[in-house]
């Protein structure tokens, strides 16, 4: 899933660009496309002020060729995560943008499948569902019991309930830049 630095580069200005657009009015469209960034795939656009989370979205799966997954993803996580207030002209200046490009899920039986730092998990239960990307086990030194926890919490279930036989774990990678 190598994507080359000219690749990443583009894919990150595609996200500044699109909440630049926002929040300066500008339209700023690249005219070239890399056979790559027109693949269909799952990625995640994290927006940071000075380190800290600002916000994050992303779809888990390749609806849309990946630039265009890019810049939808960069103006909801920058202006509708939830748990966060939009981006504000004043704070674009701190702000920094990291990108998750995923692989496709794997559904596992065996949580000892699960490496932490290298995997994602995404957890499933009836209705309810939460996911954590690889980074997040890193960035918060978890082990594996942990990382099970706190998707498990994301997903608004029980921090238990990934031992459940009708709960669904899948993991993944990302290429993370």
């Amino acid at each position: 899933m190598d994507f080359s630095e000219k690749d990443r580069d583009q894919l990150k200005q595609i996200a500044r660009d699109a909440i630049e657009g926002v929040l300066f009015g500008t339209d700023k469209k690249p005219s070239v496309m890399p056979a790559v960034l027109k693949e269909k795939r799952g990625a995640f656009v994290t927006v940071k002020k000075r380190g800290e989370l600002r916000g994050c979205i992303g779809y888990i799966k390749g609806f849309l060729p990946l630039h265009e997954t890019i810049r939808e993803m960069a103006i909801q996580a920058a202006f509708h995560d939830p748990r966060f207030n939009p981006v504000s002209k004043n704070e674009w200046e701190d702000i920094d943008i990291e990108i998750s490009v995923l692989t496709p899920m794997k559904k596992i039986d065996d949580v000892d499948e699960i490496k932490v730092g290298i995997h994602g998990l995404y957890i499933e239960k009836g209705t309810y569902s939460g996911l954590l990307l690889p980074q997040v086990a890193a960035e918060y030194d978890l082990d594996r019991m942990a990382f099970l926890e706190h998707t498990c919490y994301k997903a608004g279930l029980p921090k238990d309930a990934w031992k459940s036989k009708d709960t669904k774990i899948f993991i993944f990678s990302a290429e993370v830049f």
